[in-house]
């Protein structure tokens, strides 16, 4: 596939946005930075690099976008529709991978599944530059192109995959779940899966939203390897997530200084990645240490890191900085809904529903709800979103083809 050709100005926030989304949807594209009037002033209809046409997105056809939203964009790859059918077996909800997982096995099963997935497939796992502990990959692969090749099986089995959309409304009666979706789609389902994952946790700095897109950035930020060579990259977190992403910055940027809050790397992250953490002569690891406030213009130009031992600021030069500080549950859809969760906002499913002091006045049939099921008969949790899952993308891969089993026999029960 030829690659997309996207043209705009640096530290454009709408520019990173949509090189962030072909990436993690492991869509091709070469990322043209815009220095100069002139240099711009070569694109058809564009008067300077800062024309309001800009970024323009040209593709391998000849077409242009310019400054097109991500939905615009997503309908020209052909992303985007509406539900076919009157009536599913299952929706899902969450493209991460265990909502991949799941529209897999119950695709492949020949239930009636539609996927819904608001942003691009792959969620939080589709931005890691490389899994390395997923069985069957042993050199590892990016989570971009496993969420990529999980979609084609999807969409090969007969699952509808409806991207950049999302339930604003959601009513459980007649035994089904009837939504209501962002563009005004009905979509009705017999069952469903909540796999909405969790959301990047913000650093509740004051001006941090200034910067955002402007060398503040939330996640392992793939897209931007290719305008990071030379320069000093600072990566907040010291889990898994954070590791990669300072691995893979470390093959171009001059140095990556890594910012842990913990006294050292064991515990939140797998002991071959931080070996090789240890043994990278580009990456450095500041323990103890914080992002305590951001600094610049239009641009990040600073970061303020604190210690904190001793309490102590240092202000550091900065134009990158990456942070990887995990996630809180995306579950503030089920506010006005009788699923129950946990004090952080995780789903509780199974045996866990009792541990509420409602949980026995909630479910509503003589059998206990199963491992996955929520305190809705017919409506599961899978991966991150749920109260003790393993936050790990295996575990998210097998509670996603698991619930399918529980998904069949809710089914088959209904229908009795």
């Amino acid at each position: 596939m030829s690659p997309i050709r996207i043209h705009g100005r640096p530290g454009c926030k709408d520019s990173f946005e949509l090189r962030s989304f072909l990436q993690r949807s492991a869509v091709p594209f070469e990322w043209h930075e815009l220095t100069s009037d002139e240099e711009a002033r070569k694109l058809p209809g564009v008067s300077g690099a800062n024309d309001r046409r800009l970024p323009l997105c040209e593709f391998p056809d000849g077409a242009k976008l310019f400054h097109p939203t991500l939905r615009e964009l997503a309908d020209r790859l052909g992303f985007l529709a509406k539900p076919k059918l009157a009536e599913y077996d299952l929706s899902i909800y969450g493209a991460g991978p265990a909502g991949l997982s799941a529209a897999v096995s119950a695709a492949s099963d020949g239930l009636k599944t539609v996927l819904i997935e608001r942003d691009a497939v792959g969620g939080q796992a589709g931005s890691s530059g490389r899994i390395e502990n997923y069985l069957g990959f042993p050199d590892g692969i990016s989570g971009a192109e496993l969420a990529d090749r999980a979609r084609q099986q999807a969409v090969k089995f007969g699952c509808e995959i409806l991207q950049l959309r999302e339930g604003i409304v959601a009513e459980f009666r007649d035994r089904k779940i009837h939504v209501t979706l962002d563009d005004g789609s009905q979509l009705i389902a017999r069952s469903n899966v909540c796999a909405t994952g969790v959301e990047y946790r913000r650093l509740d700095l004051p001006n941090e939203d200034q910067f955002l897109g402007h060398g503040l950035f939330y996640g392992s930020g793939s897209s931007e390897i290719s305008r990071l060579a030379g320069k000093t990259v600072y990566v907040i977190g010291g889990a898994n997530s954070s590791g990669q992403a300072a691995m893979q910055f470390s093959r171009v940027a001059g140095r990556v200084v890594m910012l842990v809050r913990g006294q050292g790397l064991s515990g939140l992250m797998s002991d071959y990645l931080a070996d090789r953490i240890r043994a990278c002569a580009q990456i450095e690891v500041r323990f103890n240490s914080e992002v305590s406030a951001v600094t610049g213009d239009t641009q990040l130009r600073k970061v303020t890191i604190r210690d904190r031992t001793t309490g102590t600021e240092d202000v550091c030069p900065a134009t990158d900085l990456f942070a990887c500080i995990g996630g809180q549950p995306n579950t503030e859809w089920a506010r006005d809904l009788p699923i129950l969760r946990d004090s952080q906002g995780y789903i509780l499913t199974g045996a866990d529903i009792f541990t509420d002091p409602s949980g026995k006045e909630i479910w509503p049939l003589q059998r206990p709800p199963d491992l996955l099921e929520t305190s809705i008969p017919g409506s599961f949790a899978v991966g991150d979103v749920r109260h003790g899952s393993a936050k790990r993308y295996a575990g998210a891969v097998g509670e996603g083809a698991m619930v399918v089993n529980f998904v069949t026999q809710f089914l088959n029960e209904a229908a009795r």
